[in-house]
């Protein structure tokens, strides 16, 4: 029987190349003092279907069914309206702006295609109690450091941002109704996916044309992104940023600036995607708590496959790949009749700290000396004629030394290997 369509099995070797993704992450976002927290896999229908908290579309994309005790759930297919509800239940509890960030699966019953999957992991991150665009221009700074952590360039990829509030103005400006607005952006999003004489059939039902949108796009970059951009260029990341108003994020809470990641070659979907969204813990909260919030995800499946596309990027994820797998020692019995000693040594050498592999039967030395190199053993260890003393073999260098097997942990961690 196979996985469901859409779901990954993740073999050793895979599982390691989407841990070091998940390191990686997690060391950025403590380098800008964002807090890890989790929400739920599994929430009631109803956070998804309020109003404002998160559209057409993802209540289209959910897994939803009745559990056993006949409520309507869902399984989450984003993070922000978890953390709206969280962050309006304790908000009083924390300092602002209160930065947190989350790691978690998410499933969403959409096309599967290159980049999307229907079960994907998405790093979240959020700066909530902070209305300044320099708050803002925190946010995209840590998209473009969480894309610099894997060897990726400015070459390699750009952020295009744009703004959800000059949008409203030119919106209101042609005569268009608040609660027009939203089907004009459902509109947008779709400029560089849908036919020219699709688009102007939709737009004509609210009395514009595509040529009047296109004008928007390409005219003067709006004032509102003025200070962003500033922030960043000051920061030296102008390089990675790029004003293009046709960003306009599908999901129905985003207020202000709102952002996609994309490679420049343009042959995925985007990297990732953000903005600012400052009226979802007050609508989720019922008005009880209004907290200005900004925040992006990325996912783990389209950053994967980019990585692998980009040389420089691959060579490091390899070096980091093999960092990971190396192990410290492997132990080697060379005299079954010292096996019980073999075993003491493991185990002291676990304790102290050290990764420690050793074959569980009786095998041929040159054999345990293939299984040590491909556990990716930086020592190995030998237990033989030579106790109470053991030989070390570093495994790179082939240099040899003979160790007491009291001094023997002390001695394998103040080597340079």
């Amino acid at each position: 029987m196979k996985a469901l369509a859409g779901f990954r099995e993740l073999y050793p070797e895979e599982t390691l190349r989407r841990s070091v993704i998940l390191s990686t992450w997690r060391r950025v976002a403590k380098t800008y003092g964002f807090e890890e927290y989790d929400g739920p896999t599994l929430e009631p229908l109803e956070l998804y279907s309020k109003k404002n908290a998160g559209g057409e579309e993802i209540l289209g994309q959910l897994y939803r069914f009745e559990d056993g005790g006949g409520r309507q759930v869902a399984l989450r297919p984003e993070m922000t309206p978890s953390l709206a509800r969280m962050a309006a239940a304790r908000e009083k509890h924390y300092r602002k702006p209160m930065k947190w960030f989350a790691i978690g699966n998410f499933f969403r019953f959409e096309r599967q295609q290159r980049g999307r999957l229907r079960e994907f992991i998405q790093l979240n991150c959020d700066l909530l109690g902070d209305v300044d665009p320099a708050a803002d221009a925190e946010l995209v700074a840590f998209a473009i450091d969480a894309m610099r952590a894997f060897g990726l360039r400015a070459e390699d990829f750009v952020v295009r941002v744009s703004h959800r509030g000059a949008w409203a103005s030119f919106l209101k400006g042609k005569g268009i109704s608040d609660a027009q607005i939203p089907m004009v952006l459902q509109i947008a999003d779709k400029l560089e996916r849908d036919a020219p004489e699709v688009l102007e059939e939709k737009l004509k039902a609210v009395g514009l044309s595509l040529s009047e949108l296109k004008d928007f796009i390409h005219g003067a970059p709006p004032p509102e992104l003025h200070a962003v951009i500033e922030n960043l260029t000051s920061r030296g990341l102008g390089d990675f940023v790029e004003v293009d108003l046709s960003i306009v994020r599908g999901l129905a809470y985003y207020t202000g600036l709102v952002f996609e990641v994309f490679d420049r070659s343009k042959s995925l979907r985007a990297l990732a995607g953000g903005g600012r969204y400052d009226g979802l813990v007050s609508g989720l909260s019922e008005g009880a708590v209004d907290l200005p919030a900004v925040g992006f995800g990325m996912g783990d499946v389209v950053l994967g496959n980019f990585i692998a596309e980009v040389p420089h990027a691959e060579a490091l994820m390899q070096d980091r790949l093999a960092e990971a797998r190396a192990s410290d020692v492997y132990v080697i019995v060379a005299d079954e009749a010292r096996r019980p000693e073999a075993l003491k040594v493991v185990q002291k050498l676990r304790d102290s700290g050290l990764t420690t592999d050793f074959g569980f039967s009786s095998s041929k030395v040159g054999k345990q000396f293939q299984a040590a190199e491909q556990a990716h053993a930086k020592f190995a260890v030998v237990i033989g004629s030579e106790w109470p003393a053991v030989k070390v073999k570093v495994m790179a260098t082939r240099a040899e030394s003979e160790v007491p097997h009291g001094e023997l942990a002390e001695w394998l961690k103040n080597q340079q290997v």
